[in-house]
């Protein structure tokens, strides 16, 4: 093919969609590469900057809602787009994935967002809480999976900031339904290539898919809410996002613009990848053509295999690298506080548990549903209340339902189960504050 390009897709994370996309780009006729720490170099030389390998168009799939230094990806991502046409680009996706720039950014457009406030002083954030009424909504202004996003009751005190992240207050906007819900909609190119309705988990109110909430596809998408999707992309600058909005009583809102959505979810809903879109659009910016009847027949297929030119070996170390101790040094985050403790990994338990008193300090909750704790010989187990908390582990960052429990007879008020535990491993002979030198001998 005489106009056959490459295209970078640019993810530093094990992402499906990372390879969907470079599969799609392939199985178009061109040339997909995933640009990631085994590949990615720039070079200047005589004032001349070089990129290996040498790609004609970056899609940008960094991920920067987990990280602890987020600039430092968006830097990334900034020298890339300055020797590179890059879709998604930094400045675009920097008011993306921050709540509050897109709110501020949408405010005074035809695109409604619900009320806000974000507060840098304690007690002034606090006197705003009441003009929201009995529910308000109090989330991180990065965040990711549903983590970071708590619904709060006007009595309940709340802190500017969870961990090292700012926070804000939001109007609940929700109808009189049983299950809350919600609408991703998938934008690329400013045109919708799929809409999926969200249902928010058993004893929850968040529809995010990571949560455990139901999906279904969308064939009759209201009109509203599409102009308002393809405007919001638009204003902020997005070449493909996932589009979140809720429809109150007085109409549509918008809750999220997320540079770097999922595909899983809208696939099982919809039958429908953007993968092939994407890849499309990529190609097309860089002069290359496709097929748009092809692109229709891929789009029906979530191709998240392996590329064939990817390393497995050196994908299978990248994910063992993460390595945590027996005991370690974590930060646990509520709605009120942030405290360092010295957490115990447990992979025996499900879940994560936290000491009822840390609990209160730091503002857990609220409580969300009870779950059934088995413990030794107790085949029953007890009944335990669940509550969110935010846990910072080796520089990553995890939202998880932690069961509360009185562990004040114990020696660690944390202990991390299996939910956070997956992501690591863990190495027994490890503890935090413990030199192993003196430990060995």
């Amino acid at each position: 093919m005489d106009d056959s390009v490459s295209v970078g897709v640019l993810s530093l994370h094990n992402s499906k969609e990372t390879k969907a996309i470079v599969n799609a780009v392939d199985a178009l006729g061109h040339t997909g590469v995933w640009l990631r720490e085994h590949n990615l170099c720039v070079d200047i030389a005589d004032n001349v900057a070089a990129l290996d390998p040498d790609v004609d168009v970056i899609a940008n799939r960094l991920l920067l809602s987990n990280t602890e230094q987020p600039a430092e990806l968006l830097g990334l991502a900034l020298s890339l787009s300055r020797l590179r046409p890059t879709l998604n680009r930094p400045e675009s996706v920097l008011t993306a994935f921050h709540k509050f720039a897109t709110a501020t950014t949408l405010a005074g457009s035809d695109v409604s967002v619900p009320d806000a406030t974000l507060a840098l002083d304690s007690n002034r954030l606090n006197d705003e809480k009441a003009k929201y009424g009995d529910e308000v909504v109090y989330k991180t202004a990065i965040g990711t999976h549903g983590g970071g996003t708590w619904k709060i009751g006007a009595d309940e005190q709340v802190n500017p900031r969870v961990g090292d992240r700012y926070a804000f207050l939001q109007e609940l906007v929700e109808r009189d339904e049983d299950r809350h819900r919600d609408l991703r909609i998938y934008v690329v190119d400013d045109q919708i290539v799929g809409t999926m309705r969200r249902y928010a988990p058993e004893n929850d109110w968040r529809t995010n898919v990571a949560l455990g909430g139901d999906v279904e596809g969308v064939p009759d998408l209201p009109e509203e809410a599409a102009v308002m999707a393809l405007e919001a992309t638009d204003t902020i600058g997005l070449d493909y996002a996932g589009v979140d909005l809720v429809e109150g009583a007085d109409g549509w809102h918008l809750l999220e613009v997320n540079p770097t959505a999922g595909f899983k979810g809208l696939f099982k809903a919809t039958g429908i990848s953007p993968a092939p879109y994407i890849a499309k659009l990529a190609i097309e910016t860089a002069g290359g053509s496709v097929d748009d009847e092809e692109v229709e027949r891929l789009a029906g297929t979530l191709d998240d295999s392996t590329p064939p030119d990817v390393d497995t070996r050196r994908e299978r170390r990248s994910e063992e690298v993460n390595v945590i101790g027996y005991t370690e040094d974590v930060l646990v985050s509520g709605t009120s506080g942030t405290e360092r403790v010295i957490a115990k990994s447990d992979t025996g338990a499900s879940r994560t548990s936290i000491d009822t008193r840390l609990a209160a300090e730091i503002g857990a909750g609220p409580i969300k549903s009870m779950t059934k704790v088995k413990s030794g010989s107790m085949k029953s187990g007890k009944a335990r209340p669940v509550v969110d908390i935010v846990v910072g582990v080796a520089g990553d960052r995890h939202t998880v339902a932690a069961s509360l429990e009185d562990r004040g007879h114990m020696d660690y008020p944390l202990l991390l189960g299996r939910d956070i535990l997956e992501h690591y491993q863990v190495d027994v002979r490890r503890q935090s504050g413990v030199d192993r030198e003196s430990d060995e001998e």
